[in-house]
């Protein structure tokens, strides 16, 4: 299995429910793509930024769903709500 972690920057101020709509939209479009196997959205109980896990049953399946449009529309709808840029870290599930 592939996962991507996602470490979001900050969300600009009044702009929590839009992006956690953004969300929730978004893991209906993607998980219509082969391979899809979940994408949760993490909160952080203290202090700290929103996370997500995105669960793929292979690399190569992930990467089609990353490049295709409807991905591109989904990260040029988010954007403006943060303040900087995601960061990814890839993962290859080797014990689980």
């Amino acid at each position: 299995m592939f996962v991507v972690v996602i470490f979001f920057p900050p969300i600009k101020e009044g702009k929590d429910a839009e992006f956690r709509d953004w969300f929730a939209s978004t893991n209906e479009q993607f998980s219509a793509f082969k391979g899809f196997v979940g994408r949760r959205l993490l909160k952080p109980l203290k202090e700290g930024n929103y996370a997500a896990i995105v669960e793929f049953e292979n690399q190569d399946e992930f990467n089609a769903m990353h490049s295709s449009p409807a991905h591109g529309k989904a990260g040029e709808r988010v954007r403006p709500l943060f303040d900087g840029t995601p960061t990814p870290h890839f993962y290859e599930v080797v014990i689980g």
